[in-house]
């Protein structure tokens, strides 16, 4: 009879935590339309340039004057110092806009100089990079490029584990300053090759990719 009891009570906490689980699954929350090159609920993605970050290597070329001209590493501290401009404020701006800084700061040196920056090697702020975590097979932070889309991702990362539960895994976005949650379908995605399932992914995306539960 205790046996019995014992029985019950295991199985009646079996389907508490189930249902717990089952509320908070990201099955529940809403969906983002398939991927287009017009995403929705986000900024429009053709309004997209390109923001310098911490590590970019940036080639400055000033025109009539190589001696001052070089190539230049983006510090941890955002900031860039060129041979003539110390301390100039880089991560966070389009390479135009760096470019127009520089010619102000230059200015005390050199008369009405013109200056190009051309990224070289590509690392973006942080802020604008999608991370992936859980089980995917090489989760990690992935520099954003126009148009990604999640299949990108997946092959950024090597797919999923065989541990992974893609069909409850969960997209953190925010949107006018509101972080908002999306469930992804990745299983259906890679598993199953439904091209509905694929998304537009944005600048700062987190996608959460949870172990399934046997």
């Amino acid at each position: 009879m205790k046996q019995k009891g014992k029985c019950y009570i295991s199985l009646l906490a079996a389907l508490i935590i189930g249902a717990l689980l089952a509320g908070c699954s990201p099955s529940n929350l809403q969906t983002l339309p398939s991927a287009t090159t017009h995403p929705s609920l986000t900024r429009n993605i053709n309004d997209y340039s390109y923001l310098i970050g911490p590590g970019d290597s940036l080639n400055i070329f000033v025109w009539g004057n190589p001696e001052i001209s070089g190539t230049f590493t983006v510090r941890p501290d955002g900031k860039l110092s060129t041979s003539l401009v110390d301390d100039i404020d880089a991560s966070g701006r389009t390479p135009t806009e760096l470019a127009r800084s520089i010619e102000s700061r230059l200015a005390a040196y050199v008369r009405d100089p013109i200056v190009t920056v051309i990224v070289e090697d590509f690392i973006g702020p942080y802020s604008e990079q999608v991370r992936v975590i859980g089980e995917a097979s090489r989760p990690k932070a992935i520099n954003y490029r126009e148009n990604m889309t999640l299949l990108d991702v997946m092959v950024a990362v090597g797919g999923l584990t065989e541990y992974a539960d893609g069909n409850d895994a969960r997209l953190i976005r925010v949107i006018n300053g509101q972080q908002r949650q999306f469930g992804l379908r990745m299983g259906d995605l890679i598993r199953d090759g439904d091209i509905q399932a694929n998304i537009d992914i944005l600048p700062g995306d987190i996608i959460i990719i949870p172990e399934a539960w046997f």
